[in-house]
């Protein structure tokens, strides 16, 4: 009999917290199933909702009807399958899952503040930014200490279940009884916080006693009033740190005791002379908690509203790395990690004398002679930690409140004779990554492996940029790497979570910004802009991602909730868009000869937008205006169906006639936006012959080398797979010379870089991020073209399966998950046969095209032979 495994709740397994009260259901199952029947039941057993038994092999995303559930609440769920021609269903499988507070009406508690939580307000321009202009008093002048807020309560009676609800304005740590409160680090993460505020909700039943309990949460900047974005500015959203939290204690007489922050709160310092994101933090391990002693909190009401279940996973640490080797220098001994990573330093010593003060550099890349580079310059982004010892015997640290992009570390500081250890700790949030490839070529299988460790490094809190300058939610980068991201992990919880602060950030008259979170200082200094980059707010293509990110959500993953979630806001910026002129552009970002010659970059960083930005608002437009239309085909909406793609023809034809030569061909010498102009059908039939001829003279020109930007790279080697030029496809991903991707392979690169030409080829560092996701947005064509795994419908419901069989690989192996379970393929070529082996999960089918054959794939594995030539 088949028992479902793999059960999860909103895609999660065991969730702490959902995102709302009507949660969706999923399971897998060892062989195919007919029907169903699922229940949600309370602890105790009591059967609280049922589908009853539902003739349907549905596994993914299904609802109980009539299930509503309670906040603050653990349910128990279970489900049962029937398979063909049994009378009788299998056995229960069981799993549980448990909610937060989904309503300000469920806070009773008070936000609390020490009285002097304000850190200083202090607010750069891009252009001290790009001039490298640095306050001149150190960090510790101009931050505050971290706080630390004291509950003591009393415990009088037997509990049997204690949950603790928290969240704050900064990023906070929680203690009970001296015992950390839960493995999240930084919370609650970062958020449009102005309008949503993430909320994190711990089991801390086993921490609490009969009598005498201690609460504390330490709590420092943060994203809150921390130095973030592009110039380091702080203060973003507020000034002032505070913290809101409530302790639920259920007894065995059925009553509750709510212990909530309030007036009895009090505050001290900690052992930390400052913590920032950026800047880094200060540890003194000599100054116990309350030595400046201790006063009231400062109590504040209202502004529940916001609060929101935590919604994903949170972050954590994932991983550790050990050193692989270090360099003596006259300024400390330079350690190496081996891997650009984002996290922190833990070290241990030996021997340390109190008072001695070890500090901490990062960096990713060291320059051409081996000596320390700091690759970002800039704007209170020291990346520097100090610890100072105590003096005991043996002494260990790990930062609290900061994270860095690094792969090396420098140490100084430490008195003679002292011994010190050094772990690396990798910080993310903690994604599931279930997508592997593994290719035969060495230098390939690194470009994969450099792509996912961007990924991880970059998908914290919210999808970054980069972990070390920025750390913004750029909407055009995650709109070109999705697709790669899909492949790799299990990301709809965590992204979703991202489309809900994007879509709290859009603007009254429908704009979606080009960054979310999206602070008032980012609007403020938009405004206060003369005009040119610094002044957008929202532009073709990076405001698109609304459109563009669930509809990849919903095509990878199946997910209709994601499209209903976000079509309101697809409307509002379509409006937008109707009745408003475009305003300054980012265009085709970075395309590679728009850098190239004399100059610096900031110099030369908007001659991309200039010459491509009239192509790629027209496009963009129509490229959205198409997923519109399918949404609404969707969710059943024939008329607005009919409404999107009646205006799309308007504009394809607009467009034509505007930009089109009479040979299909684009006035410009850009690759990028002849591309976009395949890749979204916007060139008519007839012509598309002069527009693909076009483009293959534009990479010969340039030796067989790419020249597209942000917006146009992710489209480029489909549009010439798509249009009978495979070999140059393949040409461009096997390319050595820079810009390539190879070129940051043979580099040494162990990530993907900002930059194609980040570090040159004599071994010369630029001081650019060595780690940014959007180029590795060529992944997904490892998996879809090289591999071969590609939906043919949402969710993977029916599979192609297509491998590419000539690119030059003598085998390949992979795998992707989906709703139903991983599709897993494994070729290998030996002259001119290959041998392929498909895996497809129950409830799948799929075709196998290979070697001019195509094959009837059905769940479960298959084995290929095929003749090549």
């Amino acid at each position: 009999m088949t028992r479902p495994i793999e059960l999860r709740v909103e895609h999660l397994r065991e969730p702490r917290t959902i995102p709302d009260r009507h949660p969706r259901f999923s399971w897998r199952c060892a062989e195919p199933a007919v029907a169903y029947e699922l229940e949600v039941l309370s602890l105790s057993g009591q059967v609280l909702a049922t589908s009853g038994p539902v003739a349907s092999p549905e596994c993914a995303l299904v609802e109980v009807p009539g299930f509503r559930a309670e906040s603050d609440t653990d349910y128990a769920w279970r489900v049962r399958v029937w398979v063909a021609d049994a009378d009788t269903p299998g056995p229960w499988a069981v799993s549980r899952f448990s909610t937060g507070l989904f309503d300000a009406a469920d806070w009773s508690a008070a936000w609390v503040a020490a009285p002097d939580s304000a850190t200083e307000v202090e607010r750069w321009t891009m252009l001290d930014w790009i001039m490298g202009r640095r306050p001149e008093s150190p960090p510790e002048q101009r931050m505050r200490a971290v706080r630390i807020l004291r509950q003591s309560f009393l415990v009088a009676s037997p509990i049997t279940r204690a949950r603790l609800h928290a969240t704050s304005e900064g990023v906070y740590q929680a203690r009970l009884n001296d015992a950390p409160v839960g493995d999240e680090v930084l919370a609650p993460g970062f958020d449009s916080y102005l309008s949503r505020i993430s909320a994190q909700s711990y089991d801390v039943t086993q921490l609490l006693r009969e009598g005498e309990n201690r609460l504390e949460v330490a709590l420092a900047d943060g994203w809150w009033a921390g130095r973030i974005g592009l110039t380091g500015s702080s203060a973003q959203f507020g000034a002032t740190t505070r913290a809101i939290w409530q302790l639920h204690l259920d007894h065995p007489d059925g009553s509750r005791t709510v212990v909530a922050s309030g007036g009895d709160v009090m505050t001290s310092r900690g052992g930390w002379d400052y913590a920032d994101l950026f800047v880094g933090e200060r540890f003194d391990a000599r100054r116990a908690v309350g030595d400046e002693g201790w006063r009231q909190a400062i109590v504040s009401t209202g502004g529940t509203d916001r609060i929101r279940p935590q919604r994903g996973e949170p972050v954590r640490r994932i991983r550790e790395l050990p050193v692989v080797a270090s360099t003596p220098t006259e300024r400390g001994t330079v350690y190496d990690f081996g891997q650009v990573i984002a996290g922190r330093v833990r070290l241990r010593m030996r021997g340390a004398g109190a008072g001695d003060e070890v500090r901490i550099e990062h960096t990713e890349t060291l320059d051409a002679a081996g000596a320390w580079f700091v690759n970002i310059d800039g704007i209170n982004k020291e990346q520097t930690d100090v610890y100072v010892a105590s003096g005991a015997p043996e002494e260990e640290w790990e930062p609290s409140f900061t994270f860095h992009g690094f792969r090396y570390a420098r140490i100084s500081g430490l008195r003679a004779g002292a011994t010190i250890e050094l772990t690396a700790v990798v910080i993310a949030s903690d994604l599931a990554y279930t997508g592997e490839l593994e290719l035969s070529d060495a230098r390939l299988d690194r470009l994969h492996r450099n792509v996912v460790w961007s990924q991880r490094g970059n998908f914290l809190s919210i999808p970054t940029d980069c972990p070390q300058r920025e750390r913004a939610g750029w909407t055009g980068d995650l709109q070109a790497f999705i697709p790669a991201a899909c492949s790799n992990a299990a990301v709809v919880p965590f992204v979703t979570r991202w489309l809900e602060n994007l879509r709290a950030d859009q603007l009254p008259d429908g704009r979606i910004p080009i960054m979310s979170p999206y602070s008032p200082f980012d609007a403020e200094s938009a405004a206060a802009a003369p005009g040119g980059v610094a002044s957008i707010v929202a532009c073709a293509g990076w405001s698109d991602a609304i459109a563009t990110v669930p509809w990849t959500l919903y095509e990878r993953f199946g997910d209709v909730r994601v499209l209903e979630e976000n079509r309101e806001a697809i409307e509002r910026w379509i409006g937008y868009q109707e009745h408003t002129a475009a305003g300054p552009q980012f265009g085709d970002w970075l395309a590679p000869s728009t850098l190239e010659g004399e100059g610096s970059l900031h110099e030369k960083i908007g001659i991309a937008p200039a010459l491509t930005a009239e192509f790629i608002v027209p496009m963009f437009r129509v490229r959205t205006r198409d997923l519109a239309a399918r949404i609404a085909a969707v969710l059943g909406d024939a008329e607005g169906e009919r409404r999107h793609r009646a205006r799309a023809a308007e504009l394809r034809a607009a467009f034509a006639a505007e930009y089109l030569l009479t040979d299909g061909r684009l006035d410009t010498a850009l690759q990028g936006p002849v591309v976009l102009a395949l890749a979204f059908d916007m060139v008519p039939p007839e012509r598309v012959p002069g527009a693909v001829a076009q483009l293959v003279e534009l990479v010969e020109a340039r030796g067989r080398r790419l020249d597209t930007g942000f917006l146009s790279l992710p489209y480029l080697l489909d549009v010439l797979y798509d249009h009978g030029h495979a070999d140059l496809a393949r040409a461009l991903l096997w390319q050595s010379e820079s810009p390539s991707w190879l070129a940051q392979v043979d580099a040494g690169a162990t990530t993907i870089w900002e930059n194609w030409s980040a570090i040159a080829p004599d071994g010369t560092p630029s001081t650019v991020s060595l780690n940014h996701y959007a180029f590795g947005a060529v992944d997904d064509v490892l998996y879809r073209r090289v591999l071969g795994i590609r939906p043919a419908s949402p969710g993977y419901r029916e599979a192609l399966v297509e491998p590419d069989l000539e690119v030059g690989l003598t085998r390949a192996r992979g795998r992707v998950d989906t709703p139903r379970g991983p599709i897993v393929v494994a070729w290998r070529r030996e002259g001119d046969r290959a041998g392929i082996e498909v895996e497809l999960p129950v409830g799948a089918t799929g075709m196998l095209r290979a070697g001019g054959e195509e094959f009837a794939l059905a769940a479960g594995v298959s084995v290929h032979e095929v003749a090549l030539g």
